[in-house]
């Protein structure tokens, strides 16, 4: 990685992690028996970025789990709980990080995120680390369902680098999906795909960033 001014990152699997296993336990505990025909990393329904795009409601996402799972008396706290069940945690020194990264570089959030997971993250960081938001971590941050866009769509993106005024050569994104990584390559953006066991505080330790 060579002249990085700018860092975009991923949230999911790098800086909160998650785990798509969790849910389909989650879902197999309500007697659902088909969530791997519908919810997936690489593929899902089309309900899932509806909602991650803002263009339907939770209340209408919650409609469509029902009719696809064939289970109508499943609840919304069941359907909720369910799904939130992908998150794990952020581990101890993330933010910390973070933080140390932004007073050296121009830093973002970029996420694929939705009205339920988005709740389910402000109460996370209120409750385990007493944060109203992680607005703080970041110099501006986008949430696909707020901007309407999502990754690997290539309009995310340049609405980020065009936005904030970046050099697509000096920006580096860090995400957990290749997709994801396609795209920023098209524009010219430096990448790094995150894979467990690797960390972000492992990788910018290594690499010299810090």
């Amino acid at each position: 990685m060579k002249n990085i001014k700018n860092i975009i990152f991923d949230y999911g699997n790098v800086i909160f992690n998650i785990d798509f296993a969790k849910v389909a336990e989650a879902w197999k505990k309500l007697g659902v028996t088909n969530a791997h025909e519908f919810y997936g990393h690489k593929q899902q329904d089309a309900v899932f970025n509806a909602i991650e795009k803002g263009e339907i409601s939770p209340a209408k996402f919650r409609d469509r789990i029902r009719e696809i799972t064939q289970k109508p008396g499943l609840t919304d706290a069941q359907i909720d709980n369910a799904w939130n069940a992908i998150f794990i945690g952020i581990p101890k020194g993330n933010h910390e990080l973070l933080l140390q990264l932004k007073s050296k570089y121009r830093t973002f959030l970029l996420s694929n995120i939705n009205a339920i997971h988005y709740d389910y993250v402000h109460d996370y960081l209120k409750r385990e680390f007493n944060m109203e938001s992680n607005e703080h971590l970041f110099e501006k941050t986008y949430y696909s369902h707020l901007t309407g866009k999502r990754k690997p769509e290539v309009e995310i993106f340049e609405q980020v680098l065009q936005e904030n005024k970046l050099n697509p050569a000096e920006t580096l994104f860090i995400d957990d999906s290749p997709q994801h990584l396609e795209t920023a390559k098209k524009l010219g953006m430096q990448t790094y795909l995150m894979t467990a066991p690797d960390t972000i505080q492992q990788y910018f330790k290594t690499n010299g960033l810090l």
